[in-house]
């Protein structure tokens, strides 16, 4: 959240930089002095850029889109940024095998601490918008008195808890992202259904490319009702338990559509949160939908931890039973519609 409320007080590209070089760091860190305080330090790094990008990402592109007239392709654009995140994972886990094999460790570290200034580099020249009041250095500058730093924060606080459809949404972000976390024990699962340990990689490509194209639908789907939306994330549940159930390698199939749908539940969801917000806060909002889902995907893998399946099921069915009543239509207001 504090570092959102710094995205919203100067500049969300500059934040992006900040994220993209802190990660970095991070890198350089592990390769300089390896070992356990080192990569605890180099993980504070690495947490503290994905909290500037958190909410900032999401803040640019909205504003960005919504500048031009055009915020009603928010869900979209946002699909397609995360299809490109999760498709990129197949050739860099490709690059990463021959890297090492070439290099080791080290040229591996190397060369992920250049991918980390790249991207800075890149978001440096991303186009930011001029905000009203003056919230942030856009392209062109805002005009007006600039905000404080804790102005900007107690702004995006106040709008997170005063009004209930952004609560809600924030709620609905929450429920949603946390059963991301299930994504970690992927190669796990696909090991203990049979996969040979070798070829879990190779097996699991078909995952990131399927969530991938869940993503990218995510624009066609946006106008979906939340019963419908509830019911698509209730098929991703059922057919990843399905899976659970019979163990067998076939599963892995199973689990590539469920995180098909499930990356279009995502997409949707998140636009909903950002078409709510009203406020300048956009940045703080988002990182306050960040930090729920992060807290909510720590009770998931308390879970796996303590070998208790069922919670994790309660979660999922929860998160989609909850979706209707919390993504329902709002009443028209006088933001809503200019």
């Amino acid at each position: 959240m504090p570092s959102g409320a710094l995205a919203d007080r100067f500049s969300r590209r500059h934040a992006l930089v900040a994220s993209g070089v802190l990660q970095a760091l991070g890198y350089v860190l592990w390769l300089a002095a390896p070992g356990y305080p080192a990569f605890a330090a180099g993980f504070v790094l690495w947490g503290l850029g994905g909290a500037f990008a958190s909410g900032a990402l999401a803040a640019l592109l909205y504003d960005g889109l919504a500048a031009a007239g055009a915020e009603d392709r928010y869900p979209a654009v946002y699909g397609y940024v995360s299809a490109a995140g999760l498709v990129a994972q197949v050739p860099v886990a490709l690059a990463a095998t021959v890297l090492f094999a070439t290099g080791g460790y080290q040229l591996v570290g190397w060369v992920s601490v250049g991918c980390c200034l790249a991207s800075a580099a890149l978001a440096a020249r991303l186009p930011e918008a001029p905000r009203d009041g003056g919230g942030g250095h856009g392209a062109g500058g805002g005009g007006g008195r600039e905000p404080g730093y804790l102005s900007a924060l107690r702004s995006g606080l106040a709008e997170t808890v005063r009004r209930p459809a952004v609560r809600a949404a924030v709620v609905a972000v929450a429920l949603v992202g946390a059963l991301d976390g299930l994504e970690e024990y992927f190669s796990l699962l696909a090991r203990d259904w049979g996969v040979a340990t070798p070829a879990v990689p190779l097996a699991l490509l078909a995952v990131p490319v399927a969530g991938a194209a869940g993503a990218a639908a995510g624009g066609r789907a946006a106008r979906l009702r939340p019963g419908w939306l509830a019911a698509v994330l209730g098929a991703a549940v059922a057919i990843f338990g399905a899976a659970a159930l019979v163990r067998r390698p076939a599963g892995v199939v199973a689990i590539a559509a469920a995180y098909f749908l499930y990356q279009l539940v995502v997409v949707v969801v998140d636009a909903r949160l950002q078409d709510r917000i009203e406020g300048p806060a956009r940045a703080t909002v988002t990182s306050v939908a960040s930090l729920a889902t992060d807290i909510a995907c720590i009770a998931l893998y308390a879970a796996w931890g303590l070998g208790q399946p069922g919670l994790i099921a309660a979660m999922a069915v929860v998160a989609a039973v909850a979706l209707p009543r919390l993504l329902r239509p709002r009443p028209l207001s006088a933001g809503a519609a200019r």
